[in-house]
């Protein structure tokens, strides 16, 4: 038994890992027990693990008693290859879209079955949107996210759609042969979109951004307000763009490591789900 832990086999570096993946979008800060209660661990452990992790840096105490995600596992986070190097190449065509558009504007790609956002760019005029820099969303529930989703091998759409698959409203595709259907459409038109699928009074459009290998490893796409919605006259615009990233890839070639990391990542289908909540 290792460490001492009530789950054998586990290492101390896995279960700290395991108790900083219990922070999401939705539990920004816990307490040891609510800690404690989404790892699975004992409280003495999660008690033990997290000293260790606050003299780190990874997690910071709160003037409650709770903890957040700390500077310094931020700071490592922002030399990952997908944050440094995608994102920098994508950059300047995400802001002639929001200079164009005064919209949400995405860059995603997909972590296992999430849609991860590398970046956003927002202003006073844009819906409010739930996604941010480094939060994950469910990918179909997202126009990015189906973007990247249906561009997948057909083994790990097979597997994603027979998982359990979120309602987030009542607009929200959770029928396996209709994402399905949808997802083929998605291939037969180039483009995705979502019609409040993921939040009331938002819709989005999305297209995908492929690798020097011909393998969808992003997408961008952007969100707007219902009443104002008009996504297909968007998608010129966004194909462009998603076309200038594409060429950037390919001159990059095989230095861009965001490129090869979600191309490996799309070989080892179907992956099976495990990771903490």
């Amino acid at each position: 038994m290792a460490g001492n832990s009530s789950q054998p086999g586990r290492s101390v570096t896995i279960r700290a890992l395991t108790l900083l993946s219990t922070f999401d979008a939705t539990h920004q800060r816990q307490t040891l027990s609510e800690m404690s209660r989404r790892s699975g661990f004992p409280l003495t452990t999660t008690h033990r693990l997290v000293g260790d992790l606050e003299e780190w840096g990874a997690v910071e105490r709160d003037a409650d008693g709770s903890y957040h995600i700390g500077l310094r596992l931020w700071e490592l986070g922002m030399f990952t290859p997908a944050n440094a190097q995608l994102r920098e190449l994508a950059m300047p065509y995400m802001q002639e879209l929001y200079e164009t558009t005064r919209e949400n504007v995405h860059l995603a790609v997909r972590d296992r079955f999430d849609a991860l956002y590398l970046d956003r760019l927002s202003g006073h005029r844009s819906v409010p949107v739930v996604s941010r820099a480094g939060s994950r969303l469910p990918m179909h529930a997202t126009a990015v996210g189906k973007a990247l989703l249906a561009h997948q091998s057909q083994a790990f759409v097979q597997y994603f759609c027979q998982r359990p698959l979120s309602r987030n409203t009542r607009y929200t595709i959770t029928e396996p042969g209709r994402l399905v259907r949808e997802l083929a459409e998605v291939r037969r038109r180039g483009y995705a979109q979502t019609v409040e699928e993921m939040t009331l009074g938002a819709c989005s459009v999305a297209v995908p951004i492929r690798d020097n290998e011909g393998v969808a490893t992003a997408a961008v796409g952007i969100v707007v307000h219902s009443v104002r919605a008009d996504l297909p006259k968007l998608v010129p615009s966004l194909m462009q763009a998603a076309q200038s990233i594409e060429e950037l890839l390919r001159n990059n070639g095989s230095d861009v490591p965001a490129a090869r990391r979600y191309t490996a990542m799309r070989r080892r289908e179907p992956i099976q789900p495990g990771r903490p909540v």
